[in-house]
């Protein structure tokens, strides 16, 4: 949403839950810890 309010394009949006998706997935398989969705809460 702040990227929305701040009037960024669509795609640049998308691109950016991506990078943070990726992020968070990454960080799961490494760790070996099961995702608990309150840590990564926006």
């Amino acid at each position: 949403q702040r990227l929305r309010a701040a009037g960024k394009a669509k795609k640049l949006i998308i691109g950016a839950m991506m990078r943070k998706l990726v992020h968070v997935a990454f960080g799961v398989l490494r760790s070996g810890k099961i995702f608990d969705p309150t840590l990564h809460a926006a």
